[in-house]
């Protein structure tokens, strides 16, 4: 058989490695774990397995639409914000056309580009930032799309509400800007954007987000757009049937009503990102301060001989070779005792 062109330098996805009861401090999941309340409806909802799950979402888009004061057809909902990345490029990119973004950033939005015959286009960053006005620049008649990832994934940096705003005016109106805010319930900066008010003002733009994180439902794959109902309806037709599971809707429908979980799951990553920075301090590490639960911090030895070693004493974290980043690691905000372990363990690999 002979396989499509765009997909002969494709490299499948390679799972990353985990010790059997190691610390996992790698994927920037929640360590507290699920919401009690989503555990609650999984129990209640088990039942239902044997039926096809609704196939539009329809109480959980009802859901978020309370919760964001929108219309459900404002609201797409996928397999984790991955597959919602999919739909995107599935309605828009044909081959010949690009996307742009930056370096050292979520690597799916290239995927999904390429995925479709696009190529992508990266924009230098700058001491583990978005340079707006370098992304505005690559912008060519054939780009489609521009992901901005904020806060962004691996180095937890973002943009404010101005920036954001200077740049939308920059580009075009028939190319459309993927705001992916994964983190987005993480961040503690006034400043940050108010992205869903853009949709007010601009038709081309999408706010990408997920339960994966601060909800702590990364196994059951929700995440969902917001844009105008006309970027709903392209992408839905690029949505298979009965997309997203009934255990993960009723999950992500309870989990929006948990705010006591959020709060909590807040205050444990400000209390592990303040316990971190003073330790990497100590260390003397170079870090960037984070808006997200996670941290980058340059180790100043190969980043995968300390992931192995790293592993070998009981820990995960990701080594950040495949961002071009050596002698960097990306470490998950634990709980204290996590982030303590982690510490005592960083602490023998470097030969503190």
């Amino acid at each position: 058989m002979k396989i499509r062109v765009c997909l002969k330098d494709m490299v499948p996805y390679s799972p990353g490695k985990l010790k059997p009861g190691a610390i996992k401090l790698a994927s920037n999941e929640n360590p507290l774990g699920m919401s009690p309340m989503a555990a609650d409806a999984l129990k209640q909802s088990i039942g239902s397995v044997s039926l096809y799950p609704d196939g539009g979402c329809v109480k959980l888009k009802n859901a978020l639409s309370k919760k964001h004061n929108l219309a459900s057809a404002n609201i797409c909902v996928g397999n984790g914000s991955d597959e919602v990345l999919v739909l995107i490029a599935g309605a828009y990119i044909e081959p010949g056309d690009n996307a742009v973004t930056s370096q050292t950033t979520f690597s799916e939005y290239t995927f999904a580009t390429k995925l479709f015959g696009g190529t992508m286009k990266y924009a230098p960053m700058a001491d583990g930032c978005f340079q707006l006005d370098a992304i505005a620049s690559l912008i060519d008649t054939k780009t489609k799309l521009v992901f901005l990832c904020n806060p962004n994934n691996p180095t937890g940096t973002s943009f404010s509400n101005d920036e954001l705003r200077a740049f939308m005016k920059k580009v075009p109106k028939d190319t459309l800007i993927v705001l992916d805010e994964a983190y987005r319930e993480y961040v503690d900066r006034s400043d940050f954007p108010d992205s869903i008010s853009l949709l007010n003002e601009y038709d081309n733009v999408i706010i990408l987000r997920t339960f994966s994180k601060i909800y702590g439902l990364a196994g059951l794959r929700v995440g969902y757009g917001i844009a105008r109902p006309e970027i709903i309806t392209d992408m839905e037709k690029t949505r298979a049937p009965f997309n997203v599971n009934s255990l993960a809707q009723a999950a992500a429908c309870a989990a929006l009503d948990d705010t006591d979980f959020v709060n909590k799951s807040r205050a444990v990553n400000r209390e592990g990102k303040t316990y971190l920075y003073a330790s990497f301090d100590k260390l003397g590490l170079k870090y960037y301060k984070t808006d997200a639960n996670f941290i980058l911090v340059y180790i100043n030895q190969d980043c995968v001989a300390a992931f192995e070693k790293m592993m070998a004493l009981g820990v995960t974290i990701r080594p950040l070779r495949s961002f071009g980043l050596n002698d960097a690691i990306r470490v998950t905000i634990g709980t204290p005792e996590q982030n303590e372990f982690f510490v005592r363990c960083l602490e023998k690999v470097l030969g503190k």
